[in-house]
């Protein structure tokens, strides 16, 4: 299946960056998922069916989710399966999920990510794996967007491990990083929504928050065949991928989840071989 190009379509200045870090970092358009997001005996998603579906793993290091033998485990199971680990921080949050909005300052948020990160780390050193990026979770999410002090605290804790930052395209993200010196992966979300700001759409944020594996499938499919996606109007954007590989995030904490996973799974190997990228 392929997607015509809608000439029309807007670009909204968030989206209107052109993810140069992309090519630099990524073999191919791949698929990121959030894991290890339980807590002592609670699961959140079907870790051990999704991990064979994805590329590139998202574990939660203690703030909003996570605990360390989740951690471990998790990172033993993406071993297992040749998946890259990525750290994902959230607010120290539990209860709320990482996704209530808190007032922290750019120092708190600093050693928060330092803190969090680091402890993934010592568990990514003990099974001989690097740590490939951060990508901050749920509302640090939203407080980076919001606060470029807080970006800058982000991208400063990104320094000191060496990796790249992950995120939602962002032309803004993308400028401040570059004048960091953090490499910056943008990424597609097509499990949620994009406003007609070209910006995220917070998580099951009423009733057209729900998108199905079938809605999904396609929203991949658009992004990868003619670049662009539609907002919560159903109007089509640009998303300016401009032919860089992209990464697609899913929520491992969706009611379809591992259906979710395998839609993706097999609409990135149609977009990855029309490409001629090599298959996973």
């Amino acid at each position: 299946m392929t997607y015509d190009k809608v000439a029309n379509a807007a670009t909204p200045f968030a989206l209107s960056g052109q993810a140069n870090d992309n090519s630099q970092i990524l073999p191919r358009c791949e698929i990121n998922c959030d894991m290890g997001e339980g807590f002592g005996p609670w699961k959140m998603g079907p870790d051990a069916e999704l991990m064979p579906l994805i590329d590139t793993a998202n574990i939660a290091c203690g703030g909003h989710a996570g605990d360390p033998r989740i951690m471990r485990e998790t990172i033993q199971l993406a071993k297992k399966h040749g998946v890259r680990v990525g750290a994902h921080p959230g607010l120290p949050d539990k209860v709320g999920f990482g996704r209530r909005q808190w007032a922290l300052s750019p120092q708190d948020v600093y050693d928060l990510v330092l803190y969090q990160v680091g402890a993934l780390k010592a568990f990514l050193d003990a099974e001989g794996m690097p740590l490939s990026y951060i990508k901050p979770h749920g509302e640090l999410f939203f407080y980076v967007e919001r606060d470029e002090e807080i970006m800058h605290a982000v991208l400063d804790a990104a320094k000191v491990f060496g990796v790249p930052v992950m995120a939602g395209k962002s032309v803004r993200y993308e400028q401040v990083a570059k004048k960091e010196g953090v490499q910056f992966i943008q990424e597609f979300y097509p499990d949620l929504n994009y406003n007609s700001e070209g910006k995220l759409v917070k998580i099951f944020a009423g009733p057209k928050s729900a998108r199905t594996p079938e809605t999904i499938m396609n929203a991949v499919l658009q992004a990868g065949f003619a670049d662009q996606t539609v907002d919560t109007e159903d109007k089509p954007m640009n998303l300016n991928f401009g032919g860089a590989p992209f990464t697609v995030c899913l929520h491992s904490d969706m009611p379809t989840a591992l259906e979710n996973a395998r839609k993706t799974r097999a609409a990135i190997d149609e977009i990855n071989a029309a490409r001629g990228y090599a298959a996973k």
